[in-house]
């Protein structure tokens, strides 16, 4: 990509178009769009989450593995098997009603892989809700702040912008619902500075692989494959 090009995609952000806007515009990928901002935009490419004024927060998870990796920085000797966080952000509607939406998060390598649109339930469901998002996570979740689930959520998708990769395609219609994120606390994504890939059984592993050693450069990165 040209220097005139990235400039015009600084420009073009400047003036509050999304990355998919820039990308059509331009006829480029959105993730060649995104590492450019990442790269040289000033601050996180998602920071204007907000549409119009959102509930009051009612509760924010992340399961206990991803807490001990990201928030509390105990990073293992070994490399890691896993590579997957689960982020729930909860918020009222009225007095008896909650709103859910979970995020997905790789935050070695990938960003966010899935997410969850709002779903709504009685205050007194919510706890089954809970019990079912986080079934899979067997270290169990704990409650963080909001910030905290922005800086997971919003970090890596950041992170992974950085390497080439895109945020799962509904996640652009529930950023919202995490609110404005100014950018702080600023956590530590891949494994020791670098990207990890674990792959899942839904990825193309020969594409990973391929953007990973252009945008990173060969043995710049490590991976595991197999798991799952």
């Amino acid at each position: 990509m040209s220097p005139e090009q990235e400039q015009t995609i600084l420009d073009l952000r400047a003036q509050n178009h999304t990355p998919r806007q820039i990308a059509a515009a331009l006829k480029l990928r959105v993730s060649e769009v995104r590492s450019v901002i990442a790269t040289h935009g000033d601050g996180p490419i998602f920071t204007l989450a907000t549409k119009g004024d959102l509930p009051p927060i009612y509760e924010c998870l992340v399961d206990q593995t991803c807490a001990d990796y990201l928030l509390d920085g105990h990073q293992p000797e070994d490399l890691p098997q896993s590579c997957l966080g689960l982020v729930a952000v909860a918020r009222l509607k009225g007095m008896d009603r909650v709103s859910v939406c979970t995020y997905l998060v790789d935050y070695l390598c990938l960003g966010v892989k899935d997410t969850m649109k709002p779903q709504q339930c009685d205050r007194a469901q919510y706890p089954d809700f809970v019990r079912r998002f986080y079934g899979a996570f067997p270290a169990g979740y704990r409650a963080i702040a909001l910030s905290e689930a922005q800086a997971i959520v919003f970090g890596a998708v950041d992170y992974a912008a950085r390497l080439g990769f895109n945020p799962h395609p509904d996640f652009e219609q529930t950023l919202y619902h995490l609110g404005h994120w100014p950018g702080e606390p600023v956590l530590r994504f891949g494994y020791r500075d670098r990207p990890l890939y674990i792959n899942g059984p839904y990825d193309d592993n020969r594409q990973v692989i391929k953007m990973l050693e252009i945008n990173v450069g060969r043995n710049q990165f490590d991976y595991i494959l197999g798991v799952g």
